[in-house]
């Protein structure tokens, strides 16, 4: 099944009408291209809550492929990375054969986290290549709309492009536009630098009328990964002042947490990783996790479809893990509760599910099924816990569900 059809099955529930239901084509539209060269969840907030032992068996939505790659590092069983969108899984399959052909740790660091050498496309052609199945392969060979092959992304900034990518980009042009500046935050020495910067550059462009008006735009956070369905759940959360909400998460990414060790402000201010600092890299590329994932690589596989649909194919009690993302405030009650069965069909004693929403509550409350519910428990103050240490800080929370024994 295509991309594309995947995608459109996600976003058009049954409930879709109207004004949503085009809002929903063209997010699908829109949606079927590469949108996160790299995923924006913290992999160190997934692996304590999750808990994770040696040989979990976990699922997760591939989005960039970083995370996937970085459980390896807790020497699970097995990792299935699934996801609707094939270009994602193609930077998973990408990202999996650097590790596996490149030799040795620096020039994975060259192509992976500069993602900007000239030498990149050579070694894209002589190492990663070979190691790619035939469909990644066709995918990186493929042209991308400037008519370059895409593998050349590696030789110019690859993280700059994508949906999320040229995203980031816009915002930058916008905010100089209206008098800001985003970069400026990347030249701060400690916290209280960040956040008299952020004070200066930044607060000043969220009261801007364009910027407010811009803010309530629903289609142009698509390059977000943001449905209508989850923009209901924004703005239901921010009491209708979207451009305030953005602030106050704007502010967490950029004064909350150092930048020397948080590579998506790294990503989101500088677009680029400090390469010259360890815990500024996103986890799967530190050093100290080079040999483990490498030594791991044949335990995560790939899978081009919906969640629900995997784990129907899946045996009972076999999965220890799931990580959701945001996926759930696509869903509408009845792709919500099909999920939650398949989960709680496939969900081993004691299995963990940790997910993020847009807004602050968790979808389960009040929609799924009470007996779905009953086989699950939930800490709120804990979850809150999760949510103020993810250094990703874009999201409203973050959740961890708990199978009952």
């Amino acid at each position: 099944m295509s991309t594309h059809t995947l995608v459109h099955q996600a976003v058009r529930n049954t409930t879709t009408t109207g004004r949503k239901a085009l809002g929903d084509k063209l997010f699908a539209r829109w949606f079927s291209q590469l949108v996160y060269a790299q995923i924006w969840e913290d992999p160190q907030i997934d692996i304590e809550a999750l808990a994770l032992k040696p040989g979990a068996r976990l699922v997760t939505i591939a989005s960039g492929g970083c995370n996937a790659l970085a459980y390896l590092s807790q020497q699970p069983a097995v990792v299935h990375a699934v996801d609707l969108n094939h270009s994602h899984l193609a930077m998973l399959a990408l990202k999996k054969a650097a590790f596996a052909t490149l030799p040795d740790y620096q020039t994975l660091l060259d192509f992976l986290g500069s993602a900007d050498r000239k030498q990149n496309p050579q070694r894209f052609r002589r190492y990663v290549a070979p190691q790619l199945p035939v469909v990644a392969r066709q995918y990186w060979e493929g042209k991308d709309w400037r008519g370059r092959q895409r593998y050349q992304l590696f030789a110019h900034h690859a993280y700059r492009h994508g949906l999320l990518g040229r995203f980031i980009g816009f915002g930058h042009l916008v905010t100089r536009l209206l008098g800001g500046n985003l970069g400026k935050i990347a030249d701060a020495g400690s916290l209280d630098e960040q956040r008299a910067l952020f004070d200066r550059h930044l607060e000043p462009v969220f009261r801007h009328p364009l910027l407010r008006f811009l803010a309530r735009r629903e289609s142009l956070l698509y390059s977000m990964g943001i449905p209508p369905a989850q923009f209901a759940a924004l703005r239901e959360d921010a009491g209708g002042d979207l451009a305030t909400l953005f602030s106050q998460r704007m502010r967490r990414l950029a004064c909350d947490f150092p930048l020397a060790a948080n590579p998506f402000a790294q990503q989101a201010f500088a677009r680029r990783y400090d390469i010259g600092q360890q815990e500024a890299l996103p986890m799967y590329l530190q050093s100290r996790h080079y040999e483990s994932i490498r030594h791991n690589l044949t335990r995560l596989l790939g899978h081009h479809g919906s969640m629900t649909d995997f784990l129907d194919g899946c045996a009972p009690q076999s999965l220890d893990a799931y990580l959701l993302l945001d996926a759930q405030d696509w869903m509408d009650d009845a792709q919500l509760n099909a999920l939650w069965r398949q989960i709680t069909r496939t969900a081993a004693p004691g299995a963990r599910v940790v997910f993020r929403t847009g807004g602050s509550r968790s979808p389960l409350e009040g929609r799924l099924a009470p007996q779905l519910m009953a086989c699950w428990h939930t800490d709120p103050d804990y979850n809150r816990s999760l949510h103020a240490r993810d250094r990703a800080a874009i999201y409203g929370g973050v959740h961890l569900y708990c199978k009952r024994t």
